[in-house]
């Protein structure tokens, strides 16, 4: 009950408190200059407390993760390079309790795409799956440590604040593009993360 309390908390308060400033960049984009006491704060203070340093409007950056393993591996091989990427995921949290990361291969700069997303779920929605359909999800208690999964933004009392919430879920990681093509080819398709090779 106290995970789920927490997972509940940190997930639902997306839109929870208020602002009092908006920077420069966020009046060029149409926004308000300031926020009246009680209005929604225009970021998540739990998952991304750094939110208010971001224009509002890119919505994607309630959290940023980056994972090995979530590449497929050219190879049989432990030791195939792709397994080492690390995979940026820019995460958008909802009222909902699910989050959506848009995926990126090499960052996130200015001309860099996305190539796929994981969505990601509670566990008690993993729950009411179809017992097929569970074999695409990967559960982050056991996963996050397995794809040395880092959290770059946050300082370490705010990863310690989070961790908890976010070990409580299931992601599912479906790509529309591979990393090497130019553009997407071919049909999207998913990767069962728990079945990639081990990595040191």
């Amino acid at each position: 009950m106290k995970s789920k309390m927490l997972l509940i908390s940190s997930l639902l308060s997306l839109t929870a408190g208020c602002a009092t400033t908006a920077t420069a960049t966020e009046a060029e984009h149409g926004q308000a200059k300031a926020t009246a006491v009680g209005q929604p704060k225009l970021y998540h203070e739990t998952l991304n407390p750094h939110q208010i340093e971001h224009p509002s409007h890119l919505g994607f950056n309630d959290l940023h993760i980056q994972a090995i393993r979530h590449l497929v591996p050219d190879t049989h091989s432990i030791h195939d390079p792709k397994l080492q990427v690390a995979v940026h995921h820019h995460c958008k949290a909802y009222d909902d309790d699910t989050l959506v990361c848009l995926m990126f291969h090499s960052g996130m700069k200015d001309q860099d795409k996305p190539i796929g997303f994981e969505y990601i779920i509670t566990t008690a929605q993993y729950n009411t799956l179809p017992e097929a359909e569970k074999h695409y999800w990967h559960y982050h208690k056991t996963e996050l440590a397995r794809a040395h999964a880092s959290f770059p933004d946050l300082t370490q009392e705010e990863i310690a604040k989070i961790l908890p919430a976010v070990r409580e879920t299931y992601g599912k990681v479906i790509y529309f593009q591979k990393p090497e093509d130019k553009y997407p080819l071919g049909e999207p398709y998913v990767v069962i993360v728990q079945d990639m090779p081990e990595q040191d």
